[in-house]
């Protein structure tokens, strides 16, 4: 093996061992955020949580509002881009369903990060302001500009395409930010698999409906 193939494999384990840790220290960061609030989590409790030392945490995020900011720029990532999976092209009756199943998808896999999220925003998203209104607004506008197109196209009826993506955001995002009244409610110590499915299903079936979405 020469020395430049030597070089290259030596990057490549270098990258995945950057991205291994980025990828923990954020897991770590977002429950910790999401259990104990922005104050009362330390770069020191992240740190210990991954089993690295607090230099090593530091050296991928500078500052713990660096590494907050970067909790709420995943999971705004990861949720403009399943609002992305929708298009014109594609029937409400599949797109919706799969946004939906998406969504609440991720508020079982990712309860902390919601709640977070919805911490922020109640707090005037001192964080966040920024993207909100530059990189989301825009997959907002674009989302709804599908909605209209299917509307167009006489594929559902012509129901407020803002007040839509409002209402889909809430009662899915209700599985995490609610998650401890919706189970004590149930009489369970969490949430199952059963409760999420049973949540999905019926939303589902309100949207599809309540839209006047037309079947194949």
């Amino acid at each position: 093996m020469n020395k430049a193939t030597v070089s290259s494999v030596k990057r490549r384990k270098l990258a995945d061992i950057r991205k291994d840790n980025l990828g923990q220290i954020l897991a770590a960061a977002e429950q910790l955020f999401g259990e104990n609030g922005y104050s009362g989590t330390t770069i020191a409790a992240i740190a210990s949580k991954v089993n690295l030392p607090k230099a090593n945490v530091l050296y991928y995020f500078k500052t713990k509002e660096a590494l907050y900011k970067g909790v709420l720029s995943r999971l705004l990532v990861l949720w403009m881009s399943h609002m992305d999976e929708m298009t014109a092209e594609q029937h409400p009756n599949v797109a919706l369903r799969n946004y939906i199943l998406q969504k609440i998808k991720m508020s079982k896999e990712h309860p902390n990060a919601s709640r977070i999220f919805a911490a922020e925003i109640l707090h005037g998203a001192p964080y966040l302001k920024e993207q909100l209104a530059t990189d989301l607004k825009q997959q907002f506008d674009k989302t709804c500009q599908v909605f209209r197109e299917w509307i167009a196209k006489q594929w559902m009826e012509p129901i407020n395409p803002e007040h839509l993506l409002f209402m889909l955001w809430s009662s899915t995002q209700a599985y995490a930010d609610h998650a401890l009244q919706c189970s004590m409610m149930l009489e369970k110590s969490s949430l199952d698999d059963s409760d999420y499915e049973a949540g999905a299903e019926l939303l589902t079936r309100m949207v599809i409906r309540g839209c006047g979405i037309k079947l194949f």
